[in-house]
């Protein structure tokens, strides 16, 4: 999937290893959490926005996989005792169209190596907001208002969810979606592939 030497230039972030790090304080204040932590630093035109936009727009799903696997191997030891990995849902409109979830591909990887079940339809959006890349900071809050309820067929009163998404800008998505775990009665960590 990646050569070596594209593994070795890739900025991880090493974040797993410290509860103060930029993806948590980005959180902070927003939605209570256990951990939150991003598996690389993502910058304008670099290795990591290729492997996303692979990822998302070139039908290229197994780079989630293979990036939730080789994230797993990091973060077994720090993630705590995890009951479920659950994915940012995307709109049904839009799942149609890209065929796959991003986040859930990731969560994939994770889920088996891990070996922490993954449920991809705990969370629903029912909200089709519209993409947040060109939104400013308000408006993507906004934008995702109650954009989330949980499956009404299962409970998570007590457990421990590992969030997961393909990137964390504002935290505006990732705060919607965890408040609604949190209100159900659940614990939420939180893991991204990147923090822009």
């Amino acid at each position: 999937m990646l050569c070596t030497s594209c593994l070795f230039h890739l900025p991880f972030t090493d974040f797993h290893l410290f509860d103060d790090n930029d993806t948590a304080r980005q959180l902070w204040g927003k939605v209570s959490f256990e951990r939150a932590f991003s598996m690389f630093e993502l910058s304008k035109s670099s290795r990591v926005e290729t492997l996303l936009h692979k990822l998302k727009y070139k039908n290229q799903p197994e780079i989630g996989i293979y990036l939730g696997r080789l994230y797993a191997s990091s973060i077994a030891e720090y993630v705590g005792e995890v009951d479920l990995i659950a994915p940012i849902p995307l709109h049904r409109s839009k799942l149609r169209k890209r065929g796959y979830n991003q986040a859930a591909k990731f969560g994939e990887g994770l889920s088996q190596g891990l070996g922490i079940p993954l449920k991809e339809d705990l969370l629903i959006r029912v909200l089709a907001s519209e993409s947040q890349t060109k939104r400013s900071r308000i408006d993507r809050y906004d934008n995702v208002k109650n954009a989330f309820v949980l499956n009404p067929y299962v409970t998570i009163q007590d457990l421990h969810i590992l969030l997961v998404d393909d990137v964390l800008t504002t935290g505006a998505t990732m705060s919607e979606a965890a408040l609604t775990l949190v209100e159900a009665g659940a614990k939420v960590s939180i893991a991204t592939i990147a923090r822009a």
